[in-house]
């Protein structure tokens, strides 16, 4: 029997006697390192089950035209989705791609993996079928607050990827593109979405 197991993937929200801190998620993190989990700015912990076959192969697709693309490109990095960003209204989030410039990031001249407030100038989110719409779209309006430039929600279900930018109310909705193109501050990256609508 075939189960429509994208249906299955869900999110657990744990709520604590009192609100984790920042300093109390990552030792929590550190502990069990096999678990993906955020935390909200109220302290709540998010625990992600793992992907589907599908959606880890959107997922991979995405990270890897990203990550290409950023070590042609020589401006930034590119950070896949098991990376945690600490955000400025203190959440801990994991973006499924993320792309942070050199000019305000460089691994040479970072060796501590102390706790730092860091958020990426780039981020990608792919909806999974279990992900409602308006909580993601909470999700992507909650990046662009803590400083992220430019921020896609790529919707397979719909079909469908909103634009968000810093400064702009609304996103702007592209319906069925064959492809999305990059713009400051991840100008010339372009991202085809053969393989995310299903198609190869």
């Amino acid at each position: 029997m075939n189960l429509a197991l994208d249906q299955l993937e869900m999110t657990a929200r744990i709520e604590p006697s009192k609100p984790m801190s920042v300093e109390e998620f990552w030792r929590y993190s550190a502990e069990y390192p096999d678990l993906r989990m955020e935390l909200e700015p109220n302290g709540d912990l998010i625990v992600m089950t793992p992907t589907t076959v599908r959606t880890g192969f959107r997922s991979g697709a995405l990270y890897y035209a990203l990550h290409h693309w950023a070590e042609q490109d020589g401006r930034g990095y590119a950070f896949d989705s098991s990376t945690g960003f600490t955000l400025r209204d203190g959440s801990v989030r994991s973006p499924d791609a993320a792309w942070i410039g050199k000019e305000r990031w460089n691994p040479a001249e970072d060796d501590d993996d102390s706790i730092q407030v860091l958020c990426p100038d780039f981020i990608v989110e792919l909806r999974s079928k279990s992900d409602r719409l308006p909580a993601a779209q909470r999700k992507m309006t909650a990046w662009i607050a803590n400083g992220v430039k430019l921020a896609w929600l790529i919707d397979p279900q719909r079909r469908v990827v909103e634009v968000y930018r810093a400064g702009e109310a609304q996103a702007q909705t592209l319906e069925s593109p064959s492809a999305v193109q990059g713009e400051e501050p991840v100008r010339g990256f372009v991202l085809p979405l053969e393989r995310i609508w299903g198609k190869a």
